[in-house]
């Protein structure tokens, strides 16, 4: 065997001769395997930031009971007027979005439509899983249920009207947002509502930690917003419920919400079939359009000079303010008004966003309210404020409002 392979190595070098290949010896460094060379890596192109626009608006729209026939008005809708509220949304071009969506816009992470709205529906009410939510299901909608702990079928305040958990779970599978509602209900600002013997902020802890931690635990969810009861908060409150983890802590007043509304402080408009001017009042969008009309601005975004509110001595100040929180300003559509002069020269940088103008003559002792205006996409933006001259610099010549 061993000269048969002999035999066949050498006959496998006489053929290699033969067709001319050279001979390499095994130890020479080229028979040695040569390493694979990686293709070079292709260059990542940076994430371009996302374009967030801190002028939306959003309005909450809350609702308790949904009944055909209304026998407690302050907390009743019809579903036939429900219905016509959410199809209202849609003609009027307001989309409907999740809490989720609404906290990962402020933490600047996403942004939303200019005119959004959020449904929330309380308590616990059957009728939420019974009526409300096949009609936001064929529209397609996202909504929240702010629920007290207490009225879940099974608990000492719940009824024949009561949703289960396993009722609760099952809207939580479908991508419904729970929130909380607290334990039991009660006004969270009274001393007095604590039960007996129970110290007030003992009692507190538990009716919003308690309530948040119970909904986590009974439906494996993050719970992040409450909803306060009767919409009534104290300092106390929401100290309490920011340390219990809430980020989101709703009250009954309304108003729209902006990129900037304090997260202790967040408004929602009650509705039911009683009060439906209340509902038209909610969804009236001021959206800054072409015919003039402008979008407001909150003042305390703008890195103002006079800051709003303030008292000065100058009677030629520095007029100045940051307007990066606009967005992408049409350079020449910047304009800047002090009330009781009008129009004055203003230069704005688009490299900084800043627009200033030195008054070139003097201020009489008054208030002035400053006006700073620019287009964004076609859209009309304002930020107003104000600031006073003092009375110790009134000079001769001056000019503005006595």
């Amino acid at each position: 065997m061993m000269m048969v392979a002999l035999l066949l190595v050498l006959a496998g070098v006489i053929w290699m001769r033969s067709v001319g290949l050279p001979r390499i010896p095994l130890s020479h460094p080229e028979a040695a395997e040569q390493p694979m060379v990686a293709p070079a890596a292709k260059q990542l192109e940076a994430p371009q930031p996302i374009a967030i626009d801190r002028t939306a608006q959003v309005v909450v729209l809350g609702y308790h009971r949904f009944v055909e026939k209304v026998r407690r008005p302050d907390t009743e809708i019809t579903p036939a007027d429900f219905e016509a509220q959410m199809k209202t949304l849609k003609a009027k071009g307001i989309e409907v979005i999740s809490l989720a969506d609404f906290a990962a816009w402020r933490r600047g992470e996403k942004s939303i439509p200019p005119a959004s709205a959020i449904i929330a529906i309380d308590d616990g009410y059957r009728q939420a899983y019974d009526v409300a939510w096949p009609i936001l299901k064929q529209l397609g909608y996202p909504f929240a249920v702010f629920i007290y702990t207490d009225y879940v079928r099974g608990g000492p305040k719940s009824g024949g009207g009561s949703m289960s958990w396993e009722q609760l779970a099952e809207l939580r599978d479908a991508g419904v947002e729970i929130e909380s509602h607290t334990i039991s209900h009660a006004d969270l600002t009274h001393r007095k509502t604590a039960p007996n013997g129970q110290d007030y902020e003992t009692w507190l802890w538990k009716e919003l930690a308690g309530s948040k931690a119970l909904l986590e635990q009974k439906l494996g969810i993050k719970v992040t917003a409450v909803a306060l009861p009767y919409g009534r908060s104290s300092e106390t409150v929401r100290e309490v419920a920011a340390r219990a983890g809430y980020e989101m802590i709703f009250t009954v007043n309304g108003g729209k919400l902006g990129f900037d509304t304090p997260p202790d402080a967040l408004g929602r408009f009650m509705l039911d079939s009683s009060k439906p001017k209340i509902f038209s009042t909610a969804i009236a969008f001021d959206r800054g359009g072409s015919d003039g009309t402008a979008t407001a601005i909150p003042s305390q975004l703008l890195d103002l000079q006079p800051a709003d509110g303030a008292m000065i001595r100058e009677l030629r100040p520095l007029i100045r303010a940051n307007l990066n929180p606009f967005g992408a300003i049409e350079t020449d559509s910047v304009a800047l008004r002090i009330s009781g002069i009008g129009t004055v020269p203003a230069a704005f940088d688009p490299g900084t966003g800043v627009v200033t103008s030195q008054m070139s003559q003097d201020l009489r002792p008054a208030s002035y309210t400053a006006i700073v205006s620019a287009r964004v996409d076609g859209r009309k933006l304002e930020a107003r404020w104000q600031f006073t001259v003092e009375s110790s610099n009134r000079a001769a010549g001056s000019i503005g409002s006595p």
